[in-house]
């Protein structure tokens, strides 16, 4: 199944169904009357929020939905059914964006439904016209018209924790030593070109869901490589992994151009918590280990764990200590959201 994270899609809602103009015409009833039914009521656009979706391929192929609508009324006071409803639905962290990009609503936690486009009301029959003075009225309202717009879906998938670095620099070995994941593992730069997810699984009620994001390269956030586009997957994540290739020469200037990236993309990203470590040191001896260890915490200014995706080691320590700051952030949020709901009660 190929990755999307980014469509664009047309929808309608439906027109209402017109009041019908008719009157009761039987054998043996000297008066007659007005009989025309309403018309039904248009079919709405909904978007809905479901679990075990995580990509939006389904609007590779279809990008226009449109609601049913009403059915006009008829005689004998009959009225017209209702259009049909149409759900889009899409994966757990979907955005939905107007034309111009502007934020309608965030499909963030499973079951969550949203009404996009209403549909127009029915018309009223004649019969809703009849009175004292007006006894054989001999018009009726047409349904009101349906809402058009286009739409952006935008995927920002649900993780914990963010794998950032450069293209080589085991982020996909460290993914699949972490979790059941079973990413594409090549010795070639870019071999990641869509987000993978992973859940680790530390022990019995510790878990969490890591993502891999295809690597950065210098002048990513003016489109070289494959950009930024992907960053926006790691917007919701509490935690950053940022490895480094400890077999390269310059190990400092590979967490610059990442973090220059981070910055440059904007979204607090660069402000996340963030835990460096210097990958692939199965291939390194001890003193070297010690070496670039000190030379890159000298540079970040913050300590740098060893790990190797390969052989395992330190990936448990290290996804540990990436936990207890998940489950701190977590903490911290739902914090913040018991004050502010405090603050808008009044007794």
């Amino acid at each position: 199944m190929k990755f999307l994270d980014q469509v664009k899609i047309y929808a309608r809602s439906g027109a209402g169904g017109g009041g019908a103009v008719s009157f009761r015409r039987e054998k043996y009833i000297e008066y007659g009357g007005p009989d025309g039914g309403d018309g039904g009521r248009g079919g709405d656009v909904w978007i809905e929020a479901v679990e075990g979706l995580n990509t939006l391929i389904d609007y590779r192929y279809q990008q226009h939905f449109k609601a049913g609508t009403g059915v006009h009324g008829m005689g004998r006071n009959r009225h017209g059914a209702a259009g049909e409803d149409v759900v889009l639905k899409v994966p757990v962290g979907t955005e939905v964006l107007d034309e111009d990009k502007n934020l309608i609503v965030d499909m963030d936690e499973p079951g969550k439904r949203f009404l996009l486009l209403k549909g127009g009301n029915g018309g009223f029959g004649n019969t809703h016209f009849k009175g004292p003075v007006n006894q054989a009225p001999r018009h009726a309202n047409p349904g009101l018209p349906g809402e058009e717009m286009a739409l952006w879906l935008r995927l920002k998938l649900i993780a914990d924790v963010g794998l950032v670095g450069l293209p080589n620099a085991g982020k996909s070995t460290f993914l699949a030593a972490a979790s059941a994941a079973k990413p594409k593992i090549a010795d070639y730069p870019f071999t990641t070109l869509a987000p993978n997810l992973g859940v680790v699984d530390l022990s019995v009620g510790e878990r969490f869901v890591l993502a891999d994001i295809p690597g950065l390269i210098e002048g990513a956030h003016e489109g070289a490589g494959i950009g930024t586009r992907f960053l926006g997957h790691i917007e919701r994540t509490a935690v950053l992994i940022h490895l480094v290739d400890g077999t390269q020469e310059d190990i400092v200037g590979a967490w610059r151009t990442v973090r220059h990236e981070l910055e440059a993309y904007g979204e607090d990203l660069a402000d996340k918590p963030e835990i460096l470590a210097l990958n692939k040191i199965d291939a390194l001896d001890d003193e070297m280990r010690a070496e670039k260890q000190a030379e890159l915490a000298r540079a970040a200014g913050a300590p740098v764990r060893l790990v190797s995706g390969f052989t395992g080691e330190f990936v448990t320590e290290l996804l540990r200590e990436a936990y207890a700051l998940v489950r701190q952030r977590k903490a911290e949020a739902a914090e913040e959201a018991q004050a502010q709901s405090s603050e808008g009660w009044q007794p």
